[in-house]
């Protein structure tokens, strides 16, 4: 079984913080285990105040969902699958896990292979800005963000569409 260390987490902030810099926005970054729990977080100084728990938050939803389902490679996809389904379920969600639940750019799972070792959350940006963030960061380390194998066509065409129908047109499985 792979596991996520906290080792790796920390390159993993260290990065987002790199960029965060260079563009001047200061985030908090959260990284959990494929469980939801908390591995590392960091506030950088001037983040705000709320931005450890909406990182936090982020990183669990995304474990949570991407756990259920290959259909949810980051927190976009949530985010745009709820609001075309049920937008008051989200904020039911959210109320229900004492507020773990929030989705959003920034955010996306964590692979070993083909196994879910974990996610992140990047807050403090808009979601543009944390997504920014986070791509650069996963880059830098040698993250991957999706399963080694090779999701069924209709899933690919499923996640594709939901990408369309939020704007990104930068981005395709």
């Amino acid at each position: 079984m792979a596991k996520l260390r906290a080792v790796e987490c920390r390159e993993f902030i260290q990065a987002a913080i790199e960029k965060a810099e260079e563009m001047g926005v200061p985030v908090s970054i959260a990284v959990v285990g494929p469980e939801g729990h908390l591995i590392a977080v960091e506030r950088m100084d001037e983040a705000g105040f709320i931005t450890p728990e909406t990182a936090i938050a982020k990183a669990f939803t995304v474990a949570a969902f991407r756990s259920m389902s290959p259909r949810f490679p980051d927190g976009l996809v949530i985010q745009q699958w709820f609001k075309e389904r049920n937008p008051q379920l989200l904020a039911n969600l959210a109320a229900l896990t004492n507020g773990r639940i929030a989705a959003s750019g920034g955010a996306a799972p964590v692979f070993k292979g083909d196994e879910l070792v974990g996610a992140y959350g990047i807050s403090g940006g808009t979601s543009q800005q944390d997504e920014e963030m986070a791509l650069y960061a996963r880059a830098k380390v040698g993250w991957a963000h999706e399963s080694s194998a090779e999701p069924k066509a209709s899933v690919k065409a499923h996640i594709n569409e939901l990408y369309a129908k939020a704007g990104i047109k930068d981005r395709k499985l």
